[in-house]
């Protein structure tokens, strides 16, 4: 079985996206399988990977109300070792219709366990609400990746992030762990981006990666190119900066399946 990874936040705009396609991208160039999941219902993984929704094609919709197999809303990317499942805007109503299906957490979980066991990795781009869907993902991972904005009101979200995160854990997914914060959106020169690290580090401490992503207009970039920034520019600062966070996300996982 893969070991499978939600990025989340229920703040948007965070890099929650950016860094599902940028890790994956640099765990599938290491050699690792990887299987993206979009399901945020604006479909933004989609279309960094250059996916065309337009075209009438099986999501992660279809798969998560059980209307069809993973298998078939695989789309095989240009690089190599790295598949995707799309979204669709149907996801955002997939919440009515998840309510009277029977283990209605659960619906995610099935599906990967029956048709993903040729991938290392499942990494899950989550939508920033905490609805059914995202819970689905949870109730589905087994670590938790945040990405975190250094910015004042995007710490209120993590404490409201984490809370879940202990609910689901007790109630639904007892292998729930958080696996990692990574400040996304770093500024320097910012005095605001270094009270709001200090104070994550001080209450997340060695579960805050090193590593932290800088704003740069490269990453910003990509997504209108339907490309990952290690695609468009694999020597900007972002491209490093996501190639380091990758390897402390591999590094963490040799630790934590050797416990």
């Amino acid at each position: 079985m893969p070991r499978i990874l939600a990025i989340a936040n229920r703040k948007g705009g965070v890099g929650k996206t950016t860094t599902t396609v940028n890790v994956a991208t640099a765990m599938a160039a290491a050699g690792k399988k990887v299987l993206v999941i979009d399901l945020d219902p604006q479909g933004n993984a989609s279309t960094s990977m250059g996916v065309n929704k337009k075209g009438r094609m099986t999501s992660s919709y279809e798969v998560l109300i059980g209307t069809h197999k993973l298998s078939e809303a695989i789309v095989w990317t240009e690089i190599p070792n790295f598949s995707l499942v799309p979204s669709s805007p149907d996801l955002a109503g997939a919440e009515i219709e998840l309510v009277d299906m029977p283990k209605r957490e659960f619906a995610l979980k099935n599906a990967i366990a029956k048709e993903a066991v040729n991938y290392d990795y499942v990494l899950i781009d989550c939508p920033p609400s905490l609805s059914l869907v995202t819970i689905n993902a949870l109730v589905a991972a087994d670590a938790v990746i945040v990405p975190l904005q250094c910015e004042f009101l995007a710490l209120e979200g993590i404490t409201d992030l984490i809370r879940n995160i202990n609910v689901i854990k007790k109630n639904f997914n007892p292998r729930l762990a958080l696996h990692g914060v990574v400040l996304t959106m770093y500024d320097k020169r910012n005095n605001l981006t270094q009270m709001v690290e200090d104070d994550v580090r001080a209450f997340f401490g060695k579960k805050v990666y090193n590593t932290v992503i800088p704003r740069n207009v490269r990453v910003s970039e990509a997504p209108s190119h339907g490309k990952p920034v290690l695609i468009y520019d694999f020597r900007c600062p972002g491209s490093q900066a996501y190639i380091s966070l990758t390897g402390e996300v591999l590094k963490r996982e040799k630790e934590l399946l050797a416990c």
